[in-house]
């Protein structure tokens, strides 16, 4: 429980966190607390959106979505980390891997708290497209936010990392390895683009209705025409 304990304060006070994390203060406890509870809140999202293709399918879902979190975190935080040292960061990569823990973790709770209504249309409708069409809409929305928690916490790190000087040749300096807001939007439209792919990569986690159960399909087209195509399906076009 202290695990749930340490998200909720988090939750609660981000600027402390924040703080915190600016100082690596128990860094380590963080990063495994923020690991552990967002595995298991991806988990129970899993479970419920793979309840479509039957059991062997609910439990292979509640391992997959932590792991599409986590492997999208391998993939792109190294690209993250050493751009910054290049522009002249000084943080740690314990403080990048914190910081997108902590994005992930704000993720999995919003999830969690979307798990009833979810669970409830996967009872009320039996409406495989619009199960999909649903729960892609959930996973955009929390996305948008734990990146948009992850944007302001790097900006929030950055202030502290450059104070302004007294010394005019001090503040040029400053701005001068300051982040470029450009680069740090860019790399998170990349996060999501490799996010999105590598969910179609891991696929099914929802299962299909009467084709038996498979941990992994195919590898054909990619996400995007997928989500064309069923909103295509949805609207009655072949």
């Amino acid at each position: 429980m202290k695990h749930f304990t340490l998200l909720m304060q988090f939750l609660r006070d981000r600027q402390k966190f924040l703080l915190d994390l600016d100082k690596e203060i128990k860094l380590d406890k963080k990063i495994f607390s923020l690991l552990i509870s967002s595995c298991v809140f991806f988990a129970i999202y899993g479970a419920i959106i793979g309840s479509f293709g039957g059991p062997l399918q609910v439990v292979s879902s509640a391992i997959k979505l932590p792991a599409l979190y986590l492997i999208t975190l391998v993939i792109c935080l190294p690209n993250l980390y050493f751009l910054d040292v290049v522009s002249g960061s000084k943080r740690s990569f314990g403080q990048y891997l914190a910081l997108l823990l902590a994005a992930e973790a704000v993720i999995g709770v919003i999830l969690f708290g979307f798990a009833p209504i979810t669970l409830f249309f996967r009872i009320s409708i039996d409406d495989y497209q619009f199960f999909q069409l649903y729960n892609i809409a959930i996973f955009t929305i929390t996305g948008i936010l734990g990146v948009k928690f992850f944007y302001r916490g790097i900006l929030f790190l950055d202030g502290h990392d450059y104070e302004p000087k007294s010394d005019d040749q001090d503040s040029k300096l400053a701005k001068l390895a300051k982040r470029s807001p450009l680069i740090l939007k860019g790399w998170l439209v990349l996060f999501g683009l490799v996010g999105s792919q590598l969910a179609w990569t891991l696929r099914p986690f929802f299962g299909s209705p009467g084709q038996p159960f498979s941990v992994f399909r195919q590898l054909e087209s990619n996400f995007y025409l997928q989500v064309l195509r069923l909103i295509g399906g949805a609207l009655g076009f072949n």
